[in-house]
């Protein structure tokens, strides 16, 4: 580190040897009969002037004179970056003093600058800021240089005057101020209070130390002191190229000013731009001093993607470090982002991007992540040409080009990876297939092998034998699912922890929107429970009546780098609509069971001897009939009118997708649009949604003792000839009111209301107003998701009788 010290004072020959020799024993005969400070007084202007000019070559390098001193109020210290400060000697003539005074700021600028480098120069600034020393330092070489050849004029030309002394430092002197100010700004962006008078203060600090002491509180303001200083930040990385570039195009009108910037900007911004470099063209993050837009957090890795259900992994693992990201609006920031200066508004150190680079962040971290994930795969990244192995400069052509070149490389391989060598499209119209059971006769096979497992309590049910029973479905090899069975060993069993719907309430109602995603910026709590003891005990009720096949659920393995895009948090969608599909055919299956029980005879024969049972039996039966229609009507909706019209637009436009984040959020769209439209992310639907499923359900549930009690009556009646009229119009009078309770709670979640739709607003707000699966379906349908228009067709052909 180059450390200024005074030039040697070598002799030399002079050009007038009879005049300096006059001048000097001139000299050395004032400075005999006088102390220093009396030695000017009463001395001629010329003897005056050559005293001066020797103070002054020592002073412009920060070396304190004998006529030219520290002032009294300035202290020496090393640390000092506001530079020293001088006052001449009160017996200098008044034209000398005037014509030195403007000279010496140049020695406050030195020494500001010359500290500032020692300063900054330490590690923990980066290498930017040791770049900028290094260009500082050149520049200062320049200057020491300049003194050195003023000082051989000196002493070797008797013609050496100030006015010649200040002719050759005037245009350094503007050089000298612009580093200055450059300087002066760093320090007061990191520390506010440099340069402010702290007499005042320092006596109210002293008043408050002892006052803390007293108190025990001792050090207790300085502890504080330096949490906040410590939580500010170092002025280093794109936070100082930033100043470079505003005081550069601040100060464009100005020549010599801007191309002092210029070079400056240069110089030091070529470690933050070959770090760029690496980073876009090779996917390695060397940044020791936490000076570039990208950071790493290493904490995340590979390993966490078979349990990363908010993709951490490729959203968290390599961010900006101003918290933006390429949703941008609607987002809220992220954690880890510090706090803006007070001085500036600026983000301090690495999260501070330059101007020039704002429009160009995201290709920049994009490039490194597209390469990082290729090179997990065992890709080798190709190395940089030799022409192109040249710096980049920040302003320059080249350095933007390298950029776009980089990000289009990165991108075209990553995306060839994914959709070519990977098979992206065949293995998500597998997901498809398993998921959404479009023509899944593996199922109806699985659901009836399973029957009996699947009926049992969730803590119950083997898994491994469910698996097994899968398997063999699969490999069944049904006719049109030929593209399916190629990855028919990637289907897994699992078991959810809670009932679809419940589960969902608690979703929607932790995350505080209706739409279901990351929309927001947001991460919801999968694993979130109630918060309540009473809300605990009931779920613990609930769970206790769940059935295993309420809670199945199918997995699916993605190889890893598919599994960027097929994620953790993309598989729980999957199988929301997977369950949600597998509930209603579940549940039309029971009812389709009951159907088939009541072709029996026992509803066939004739009972014109017992008109209540008639009716009672023809009100089962349209009841069921009804229940039927409706879940086939939601059935048909969802996967005819949701799934597959979405998965046609999404195959359109993974064939024409260019980016890989464009091919990311098209398919988290695809998942969104489709949970939104089967009605799964929005919290009043829901409720009504699942009751009304359940009553039907639970209607289907008993078929057997509906059928029993018409056997009962049939069957006395076919023995005897004859009926108990007092016996039977008692138990028929509780077959109604057990039917009645079904037909009530089927009718009260499911009417059909002709209301206006300007009503339906107060219909869904007041708690006091019945809440209708019907009416909530059609007021969503005309205020905010238009898909369910579809749905609303279907169910009013649906009737009330």
């Amino acid at each position: 580190m180059y450390t200024p010290r005074a030039p040697s004072r070598t002799s030399h020959t002079p050009h007038s040897v009879k005049q300096i020799s006059k001048i000097t024993a001139t000299i050395a005969s004032a400075r005999r009969t006088r102390e220093p400070q009396d030695s000017l007084r009463g001395v001629p202007v010329e003897i005056q002037e050559a005293f001066i000019l020797e103070d002054l070559l020592f002073v412009l390098m920060g070396i304190p004179g004998t006529h030219i001193a520290y002032h009294p109020d300035y202290i020496p210290d090393d640390g000092n970056l506001r530079g020293a400060t001088f006052v001449v000697s009160e017996h200098l003539d008044t034209s000398l003093r005037d014509l030195i005074e403007r000279m010496l700021p140049l020695a406050t600028y030195y020494t500001g600058i010359a500290a500032f480098i020692e300063f900054r120069s330490h590690t923990d600034y980066g290498l930017v800021n040791h770049a900028l020393c290094a260009a500082i330092r050149d520049m200062l070489k320049d200057y020491l240089t300049l003194i050195s050849q003023l000082e051989h004029a000196f002493v070797s030309s008797s013609t050496f005057t100030l006015q010649k002394l200040w002719f050759y430092v005037h245009p350094t002197l503007h050089t000298l101020s612009i580093l200055y100010a450059l300087i002066t700004e760093l320090v007061r962006v990191e520390d506010p209070e440099h340069g402010k008078d702290g007499s005042d203060e320092d006596d109210d600090d002293d008043e408050d130390e002892e006052r803390n002491k007293a108190l025990g509180l001792g050090g207790l303001k300085a502890v504080i002191k330096d949490m906040l200083s410590a939580s500010s930040g170092l002025v280093k990385g794109g936070e100082v190229v930033t100043i470079l570039w505003e005081r550069m195009r601040n100060n464009s009108g100005d020549p010599t000013t801007f191309q002092v910037y210029r070079t400056l900007l240069h110089r030091a911004s070529l470690p933050y731009t070959q770090m760029i470099k690496i980073w876009s063209t090779a996917g390695h993050l060397r940044d020791p001093y936490d000076e570039l837009m990208v950071k790493e957090t290493k904490s995340i890795n590979r390993g966490t993607l078979e349990m990363d259900f908010i993709d951490e992994y490729w959203e968290k693992r390599y961010t900006l470090r101003d918290g933006t990201t390429i949703a941008g609006a609607g987002k809220r920031p992220q954690a880890g982002v510090p706090a803006l200066r007070t001085v500036t508004g600026r983000l301090p150190g690495g999260a501070c991007i330059p101007p020039l680079l704002e429009g160009w962040k995201h290709k920049i971290l994009l490039s490194g992540k597209y390469l990082n994930v290729i090179r997990e795969c065992g890709i080798d990244i190709p190395q940089v040409a030799a022409e192109d192995d040249e710096e980049w400069v920040l302003d320059g052509e080249k350095f933007y080009k390298g950029i776009e070149d980089a990000y289009a490389f990165a991108n075209r391989t990553l995306l060839k990876l994914l959709v070519e060598d990977q098979q992206l499209l065949p293995r998500l119209r597998a997901m498809k297939h398993y998921f959404f059971l479009s023509q899944a006769s593996f199922l109806t096979h699985f659901l009836e092998l399973a029957g009996p497992e699947l009926r049992k309590p969730p803590k119950n049910a083997p898994l491994v034998k469910l698996q097994s029973l899968l398997d063999l479905s699969l490999n069944m090899n049904f006719s049109g699912e030929e593209v399916a069975f190629k990855y028919k060993e990637d289907v897994k069993v699992s078991i959810a922890t809670s009932g679809l719907y419940d589960w969902l309430l608690k979703v929607v109602s932790l995350s505080g929107f209706t739409g279901f995603g990351s929309d927001d910026g947001g991460e919801t709590d999968f694993g979130a429970g109630p918060s309540t003891e009473e809300e605990r005990k009931k779920d613990k009720d609930k769970e206790k009546k769940l059935t295993t096949v309420e809670v199945l659920a199918f997995d699916f393995i993605v190889p890893f780098p598919l599994s960027l895009v097929v994620s953790r948090k993309a598989i729980l969608r999957y199988q929301l609509l997977f369950r949600f599909i597998l509930h209603l055919k579940h549940i039309e299956q029971c009812l389709a069971q009951m159907w088939i029980d009541q072709k029996s005879p026992t509803w066939k024969v004739t009972v014109d001897w017992h008109p209540d049972l008639e009716k009672w039996r023809r009100r089962v039966t349209v009841l069921r009939a009804r229940m039927l229609a409706v879940v086939q009507q939601i059935l048909g909706y969802a996967t005819t009118e949701v799934l597959e019209p979405n998965w046609r637009s999404l195959e359109a436009k993974l064939g024409k997708v260019l980016t890989v984040d464009q091919l990311l959020r098209d398919h988290v769209d695809f998942l969104d649009t489709c949970l939104k439209e089967c009605m799964l992310t929005n919290a009043k639907i829901l409720k009504i949604h699942a009751h009304l499923l359940q009553t039907c359900f639970t209607f289907s549930q008993y078929s057997y003792s509906f059928n029993k009690q018409a056997s009962q009556i049939i069957d006395a009646y076919t023995a005897t000839g004859e009926i108990d009229i007092d016996d039977q119009h008692l138990s028929m009078e509780k077959r109604w009111a057990f039917l009645h309770k079904f037909e009530h709670n089927f009718n009260h979640y499911f009417k059909v209301s002709f209301s206006s739709l300007e009503s339906m607003p107060m219909l869904i707000l007041r708690p006091s107003v019945v809440e209708i699966h019907h009416d909530c379906v059609q007021f969503l349908a005309s205020s905010e998701n238009t898909a369910l228009l579809a749905l609303v067709v279907r169910l009013n052909n649906i009737r009330t009788p």
